[in-house]
Formats: structure tokens, C-alpha cells, sequence
């Protein structure tokens, strides 16, 4: 008997998770999830699992507690007898340190990968890696997706009037994939320096900007700094509209009033991470990630490639 896949839902993001089932046609599966006083997660799955093919969809952004809420889930459901367990990830946190750039400092990335590993999955699918070589920290396979193609379809008319910037040289790789996209749109990049964690300072724009529409892509945008500084130096070098397209939302701090007070015309997000009311100003524009995710796990279920929903330019 081929059983469908059965999706359940962490708490980082029930929202995603609904989307995708209802882009499936399928039954969210049901578990309950409560905490002791003392804050300790409790995990129960409210139906049978045994032989099935389990999706757990839980982003690990802060709290810590989302990381271990998926830890705890992964393991009821080993403990279960599913027949397979894939940790669906939109988005990977603790990702930023992932390799030893000073003394006496973690690699969490690896870290997480170990506890996943350990827990029970057998598999991991998320999006848009801060670095792409951290799929090399896993022992199980490793799916990534690209959620540029959610956003290069606004900009394929604009082709003749927009630049591609990536604010690194670590992001120029993705970069290239918008512009070619987008249909063979200029690229530019920013070359800065970071003397402390959320704090990027501007040295030098490769490329023409002067008289430029501008899109700006990243994985991610955290505290806006780095952002903000790179939209402060395109304009000066004379850019008009300035868009930025990240995946990642995870907007803290100041975030959001440096990007209120930016030359920023839109930015356009995806809901890897879920937007809070107040974080939702007119500016930031989200996108849904749910039909390129569920099209992911409908083919890992079905043991077919799913190689054309993450390629990548890899000149």
C-alpha cells in the first residue's frame, strides 16, 4: 500500500506548514506539543506513523527552544517506527558561524547538524544555506533549495533597466543566478569589511550603479546594518530605485526602523520565517515559499529528482 506523506508542524511556523499541506491536498498531521512549568518540551504525535513517511517542518530561528522542539520531534518519531524522517528547514539557524575564523570559537553549524543527525532524520531539506558548503556537515542527504526563483518572475519585464548586486563577495554566486534569471541583467558587488559580528563597513562597488534601478539579494537580513549601508553607498553612487529579495526575515533590533528610514523602495521576503504584526511595515513585501518546498517533499516521497527546483548557476 503507497501511503502519502504525512507534514507535521513545529511552532516555529504553523503558517507555512498549513500552506504547504493545502498545496499537497493533504491532512496536516496532528501532534501535540506542550511545555512543563519549568519550560521543558513535551511531544506526542496523535496518530499512527508507523511505516510512514514523515515531514517535520520547523525553521530554527531564536528562541532556542524551536531547535530543540524539532530535536524532540525527530526523535517521538523514530521512537514512532516512521519509515523515514525528513527535518524540512526553510530556514537554518546558527548557520553564520560555520567555519573556525578565530580562536577558541564553535562551529555550530556542524553542531546542529550532529544533534539532527543523532536525533533520528534521515534527510534535510531547507533553503537558501547562509553557506553552501555546510550541506558537507551532514551525514544524511541534504536537499537545497533556491528561493530565487520567487522572486527573479517580479524583475523578468525589468531586465533592461535593473542591476544585480550581491553586498559580498560570499553571495556572488547567487547573485549571478538572479541576473540570469532575471534574463542576463548586469551584476555588481560590493566589497566591504566586517570588524564585528552585525557591523559591515563599505569599501569599494564593483561595477556601475549611476543612473541604475538596483535589486539587492541576500540569504538573509538580521539587525539591517549591513543592508542599510549597502543602500546608503548605492545611492550615493547614484542609483535610482533601490529593491532588495531576502530570504530570510529575521529583521531584529533596529531592523526595522533603519529600513523605514532607508532609500530602500521594496523589500521582498519569504515566509521562511513568519513576519510579527509589527514587523510588517509597508516596505517589506513577503512571498510564500510553500509551492517550491511542497513541490521538494511530494518528489523526495516519490523518490524522484528534484535537481531542477535547486539549480544554481555553477560557472
Amino acid at each position: 500500500m503507497n501511503l502519502k506523506p504525512i507534514i507535521f508542524s513545529g511552532s516555529s511556523n504553523p503558517q507555512l506548514s498549513r500552506k504547504i499541506n493545502e498545496y499537497l491536498n493533504l491532512i496536516p498531521g496532528e501532534v501535540s506539543l506542550k511545555r512543563f512549568s519549568d519550560g521543558e518540551i513535551w511531544v506526542k504525535f496523535r496518530e499512527n506513523i508507523r511505516g510512514r513517511d514523515v515531514f517535520i517542518v520547523q525553521s530554527t530561528q531564536q528562541p532556542s527552544d524551536f531547535l530543540m522542539e524539532l530535536l524532540i520531534m525527530i526523535d517521538a518519531a523514530k521512537r514512532s517506527s516512521a519509515k523515514r524522517i525528513t527535518a524540512v528547514l526553510p530556514y537554518f539557524g546558527y548557520a553564520r558561524q560555520d567555519r573556525k575564523d578565530q580562536p577558541r570559537v564553535s562551529i555550530t553549524a556542524k553542531l546542529i547538524a550532529n544533534l539532527i543527525t543523532t536525533a533520528g532524520a534521515d534527510r534535510v531539506l531547507t533553503m537558501d544555506l547562509h553557506a553552501a558548503q555546510i550541506q558537507g556537515f551532514f551525514d544524511i542527504p541534504l536537499d537545497h533549495l533556491y528561493a530565487s526563483p520567487i522572486f527573479t518572475n517580479i524583475f523578468k519585464e525589468r531586465k533592461d533597466d535593473i542591476v544585480v548586486v550581491s553586498p559580498d563577495v560570499g553571495g556572488i554566486k547567487l547573485a549571478r543566478s538572479y541576473a540570469q534569471k532575471i534574463g542576463g541583467a548586469p551584476l555588481v558587488l560590493i566589497d566591504k569589511r566586517r570588524p564585528e559580528p552585525n557591523i559591515a563597513e563599505v569599501m569599494n562597488i564593483i561595477g556601475e550603479v549611476k543612473g541604475k534601478n538596483v535589486l539587492l539579494v541576500d540569504d538573509l537580513i538580521d539587525t539591517g546594518g549591513t543592508f542599510v549601508g549597502a543602500i546608503e553607498a548605492l545611492k550615493e553612487r547614484g542609483a535610482k530605485e533601490i529593491y532588495g529579495a531576502v530570504t530570510h526575515p529575521l529583521l531584529s533590533g533596529e531592523a526595522i526602523e533603519r529600513l523605514e528610514k532607508s532609500a530602500l523602495t521594496k523589500l521582498y521576503v519569504t515566509d521562511s520565517i513568519p513576519l510579527p504584526e509589527g514587523k510588517n511595515i509597508t516596505k517589506i513585501v513577503p512571498k510564500t515559499s510553500s509551492a517550491i518546498l511542497a513541490e521538494a517533499i511530494i518528489r523526495i516521497h516519490r523518490n524522484e529528482s528534484i535537481s531542477s527546483l535547486f539549480e544554481v548557476n555553477k560557472d
